[in-house]
Order: structure tokens, then C-alpha cells, then sequence
């Protein structure tokens, strides 16, 4: 696999995603949590969604339950929480495995591009975030206390990067 179109996925009402079908846009791919203490964040990923949206950005949420037992909800339980609590309107996909032999192929991807602290590819914790620029490749990798009001100027220049 060598761009983020290449992956597929099930977004969180069991429906088909394709990534290829993001061509051209910036993503920013976070693993959430329901019962986290980043679970917050969920207001400003929304934010960014909203400020960012028409230029390009697309925020995609990949629910997992790896970390503490934080979204031990179905798809269908944390979709309701999502928009109940933060009103979020960016695209949730099923909950998923980020680590492990088990971890979704999109993630065991985007770990390679984007290795973590001394090279780890594992992720740590929730609200781990991936940018990916407009050509489909990872850029970034943000640590679960990067809160996303300080990822704007990032964006802002993957947003004015060509494809």
C-alpha cells in the first residue's frame, strides 16, 4: 500500500468507506475513546472539522476499546455519544484495532510512515492523530496530548500543499 487511498474501511453505521474516495483532501485520522480523559477532544477534532471542511480537511474518527477499556460501547452506543455529547458531524468509523496483529491495515500503515517516539510504531493512546497530506501520505503524527487547536497551522499548510 503506498498512499491512504489505497485502504478501505466500514464507517460507524456499518456502510462501505473507501479513502480513495477522499482524493486530494487532508486527513486527519484519530483513534477515540468514549470513557478517556482526552475524550474532550472530541469538541475541538469538531472544531477543526468545521473551520477547515470547505478548504479540504477531512477529520475521521476510528473508535477503539484498546486502551483501558475506554469505548467498550458498539458502533451504534458510541455513535450516540459522539454527537450527543460533542455534536460530532465528522465521519466515525466501526471501532477498531490500532495495535497488534489484529490492528486495521490503514493503522498498521500509517505507524510505519509516521513512527512515534524513538522510532515506535505502536500507539501509546487514544486520541493518537495521524495528518495526511493532500497526496495521500502521512505527514505527521501527533501524541494523544496534542490537542487539536494545536495542529491548525499544520493543516493550514497541508491545506495550501498541491496534491
Amino acid at each position: 500500500m503506498t498512499s491512504i487511498y489505497d485502504f478501505e474501511s466500514q464507517s460507524i453505521a456499518g456502510k462501505p468507506a473507501q479513502f480513495a474516495s477522499q482524493r486530494g483532501k487532508v486527513l486527519l485520522v484519530v483513534n477515540t475513546a468514549s470513557k478517556c480523559g482526552f475524550t474532550p477532544q472530541f469538541a475541538g477534532l469538531e472544531e477543526l472539522w468545521q473551520a477547515y471542511r470547505d478548504q479540504g480537511l477531512v477529520v475521521v474518527g476510528f473508535p477503539s476499546n484498546e486502551f483501558g477499556g475506554q469505548d467498550p460501547g458498539d458502533n451504534d452506543q458510541i455513535a450516540e455519544f459522539c454527537q450527543m455529547n460533542y455534536g460530532v458531524s465528522f465521519p466515525m468509523m466501526s471501532k477498531v484495532e490500532v495495535n497488534g496483529g489484529g490492528a486495521h491495515p490503514l493503522w498498521q500503515w500509517m505507524k510505519r510512515e509516521a513512527p512515534g517516539v524513538l522510532g515506535s510504531e505502536a500507539v501509546k493512546w487514544n486520541f493518537t492523530k495521524f495528518l495526511v497530506g493532500r497526496d495521500g501520505q502521512v505527514i505527521k503524527r501527533y501524541a494523544p496530548t496534542d490537542k487539536p487547536e494545536s495542529l491548525k497551522k499544520d493543516i493550514e499548510a497541508a491545506l495550501a500543499a498541491k496534491a
